[in-house]
């Protein structure tokens, strides 16, 4: 058995990314994903809607989809929707790849191809890096489980008293598909 090619943060700056392939870097490893289904960018896309709708007016932070994080020197994360709070947020971030921090709280939907180990590694290196909260939303099952202080819990709000406070999201409101 060969061993494995690792890859430093600007190796995995300098990669080009091929059209229906995102890249994620975890703990020096490539991990390379399919393209996502038009669902899991709705849902996706809905959720950073309501959040950002939120956010904004009362100048909370910063929302972004599909945005790269640092998370430790061989470890870059994209996650699905993330909240980054005021007093975290530097104007550079929003020319900087990758954002040099973790986000306060993030979401990833959940697809058919992701397994269970890679989602909860993804998870503790969230977590690690200072995340406050992750959330993997499960759009067959209609729940949702956050992930960080207080442990593990399932859902079917979204909510956030200490991170968001007044926010509260329920799933149905993402999961639905609108007609």
């Amino acid at each position: 058995m060969g061993a494995k090619t690792l890859f430093s943060v600007a190796d995995y700056q300098a990669l080009d990314e091929p059209d229906g392939a995102q890249y994620e870097l975890s703990e020096g490893e490539l991990i390379v994903s399919p393209s996502t289904t038009f669902s899991h960018n709705e849902i996706r896309d809905r959720l950073n809607a309501h959040l950002r709708a939120f956010v904004e007016p009362r100048r909370m932070g910063e929302v972004t989809s599909e945005t790269d994080f640092q998370l430790s020197s061989a470890t870059v994360r994209r996650p699905d929707v993330a909240f980054l709070a005021a007093a975290r947020f530097r104007p550079e971030y929003r020319q900087q790849v990758p954002i040099p921090l973790a986000p306060d709280v993030v979401f990833e939907v959940v697809s058919d191809n992701d397994r269970a180990a890679a989602l909860l590694q993804k998870v503790q290196q969230y977590l690690a890096a200072g995340s406050g909260a992750v959330w993997l939303l499960y759009p067959k099952l209609g729940l949702a489980h956050r992930h960080g202080g207080g442990g593990v819990g399932a859902a079917t709000v979204l909510q956030e008293p200490e991170l968001l406070p007044g926010w509260a999201l329920e799933l149905a409101a993402i999961f639905a598909p609108q007609g």
